[in-house]
């Protein structure tokens, strides 16, 4: 009779380990929330000031941020006055990381004379005046996704909080405008089919 229980012994613990493991991913997980929505703004904006303005690296130190935060959420959870000073210093350092990054691979510098100078003040001002009426066939939904998403560069998430639209509506939005703006330079006969 033991050893009938001692062969069911072991298939039951993998259960049961999987089923914490799923518990403590969904503690994690709920945590990492819970940082983002109360320190992510704030954090955003020091990553952003350390970086010079740098906006779109500083989402990537913040999402960075984000991850540790996750892998050390065991620890941080039950250390609730210590999160946000424990926050602040991982986003310094990973910003301290990128600019040693770039001091030591520096970006290379071309002379002015290799660049290509072929590029023409008129043809740039044609094909922004291309752009633009082909910009006004489309509705007032489809110019606003554009200019947000491509000309100011927002995120689906930022996009969808300015319009107050949910961000899959923004991807639609966005999907169906550079189609219709494709169609509109079609017929005006810049790009082809």
């Amino acid at each position: 009779m033991s050893s009938i229980m001692e062969a069911e012994t072991p298939a039951l613990a993998p259960a049961h380990a999987q089923a914490r493991h799923l518990a403590r991913d969904a503690d994690c997980d709920a945590f990492v929330r819970d940082v983002y929505a109360q320190y992510g703004p704030v954090l955003l904006r020091y990553a952003t000031r350390l970086l010079d303005g740098d906006w779109h690296k500083a989402e990537d130190v913040l999402q960075e941020t984000a991850a540790r935060a996750w892998k050390h959420a065991p620890f941080l959870g039950s250390r609730s006055e210590h999160i946000r000073p424990w926050l602040f210093t991982v986003t310094r350092n990973l910003v301290i990381d990128h600019h040693r990054a770039r001091q030591i691979r520096p970006l290379e510098l071309m002379p002015v004379e290799n660049l290509n100078a072929s590029w023409d003040s008129t043809e740039g001002t044609i094909t922004s005046h291309v752009v633009l009426e082909a910009l006004r066939v489309l509705n007032e939904q489809q110019r606003s996704v554009i200019r947000l998403m491509y000309y100011l560069e927002f995120s689906v998430a930022q996009a969808a909080e300015h319009l107050g639209i949910p961000p899959g509506t923004v991807k639609s939005r966005a999907f169906y405008a550079v189609r219709a703006l494709r169609k509109a330079l079609e017929k005006q006969g810049v790009v082809q089919v």
